[in-house]
């Protein structure tokens, strides 16, 4: 899977937030500045080149719909990040989470609560 740009990420969070729709669509749900017209169109033909759109056309008039799944791209680019960042390690992203005071004492319990019903099966 290719790895996306910040605007083809954009985008596709849009895509994936309507389902499926035409690029004035997708304009509706951006928020202000909204990008012109045709920068939206531009990315989401990339995006279809990359494999990551598909389309139907009805007249003039094309919907388009993800072809990949969010939790599918949220999956890798975190393996990516791990990987990139981190040196592939979780106790250091998690680590740097609550240094950063990302993460809550609730969180890091419900962390270790679903560590330790992993370690049970």
């Amino acid at each position: 899977m290719q790895k996306l740009t910040k605007a083809e990420e954009d985008v596709m969070q849009l895509l994936w937030e309507v389902d499926r729709g035409t690029v004035s669509d997708l304009l509706e749900h951006c928020p202000e500045p909204k990008p012109p017209h045709s920068t939206v169109s531009s990315v989401v033909r990339i995006l279809e080149k990359k494999g990551f759109v598909g389309h139907k056309a009805y007249g003039k008039t094309h919907e388009y719909f993800p072809l990949v799944e969010r939790e599918m791209y949220g999956r890798r680019s975190l393996g990516d990040l791990l990987r990139n960042y981190f040196d592939g390690s979780v106790p250091r992203l998690v680590s740097h989470l609550a240094e950063e005071e990302k993460l809550s004492k609730s969180d890091l319990d419900e962390m270790l609560r679903m560590l330790d019903n992993e370690n049970q099966k």
